[in-house]
């Protein structure tokens, strides 16, 4: 099992959803986060004053998939969340040791 985090723009949040949803990826987690990468920030205009914008605003996504989705699901992530300029966003894949459902008491890809 492993743990994806995707880290993107906010207006493609529903798209990657959409995409998760087709490969059969049940659940996620989505934050409100800022930050920066490589962009560090941007200038914007308001009311005449021209101010620097140092946390670009994005959303994290995170969400637990079995072995044999990992692929399929960077996958649709990538095709969804990117329009191939900069900002697009990245993913992290960690190795997820365990997972339990609270209410039932299933353990591991029976619980995702």
């Amino acid at each position: 099992m492993k743990m994806l985090t995707a880290v993107i723009k906010p207006f493609k949040a529903d798209d990657v959803r959409d995409a998760l949803a087709q490969i059969g990826v049940q659940g996620l987690t989505l934050t409100e986060v800022k930050g920066f990468g490589r962009q560090k920030g941007h200038t914007e205009l308001y009311r005449g004053a021209e101010y620097v914008v140092d946390f670009v605003p994005k959303v994290k996504l995170e969400l637990a998939v079995r072995d044999d989705q990992l692929d399929q699901a960077i996958e649709a992530i990538m095709l969804s969340a990117g329009n191939g300029k900069i900002g697009d966003g990245k993913i992290f894949v960690q190795d997820l040791e365990q997972v339990i459902r609270i209410r039932t008491g299933e353990t591991g890809q029976e619980a995702i």
